[in-house]
């Protein structure tokens, strides 16, 4: 099935997408400004919950703190792994029912916020 499986480039402009990269490859990452780096923050809702397909490697219906770290290698194989801190923030930053994932609607509103 993985031969159907959409990939960033799918949705997202590559050039944006090593740019926004390239932005936190020594900062201290910030969802929500690589998001609108990206694009994202202009993508329709409907859009945006693909590129959470994307994300959500498993296929659970959320994005586990485990897969977060590997956030931005769902955007490219040239991303960096993120820290344990900044896996933890973005947790913080999306997970408004406290339960320890981002859920697909979590992750639209944080991308929108």
């Amino acid at each position: 099935m993985t031969a159907g499986r959409m990939v960033m480039t799918d949705l997202l402009k590559a050039e944006e997408i090593k740019k926004a990269l390239d932005a936190f490859a020594a900062e201290t990452f910030n969802p929500k400004k690589f998001f609108e780096m990206v694009g994202m923050k202009a993508m329709s809702a409907e859009n945006v919950k693909k590129v959470f397909l994307v994300l959500d490697v498993d296929g659970s219906g959320f994005i586990e703190e485990e897969e977060l770290k590997f956030v931005l290698k769902g955007f490219s194989n040239d991303g960096r792994d993120l820290t344990d801190d900044e896996t933890k923030s973005f947790l913080q930053a999306a997970d408004k029912d406290g339960d320890g994932k981002i859920g697909i609607d979590e992750f639209e509103a944080l991308v929108h916020e």
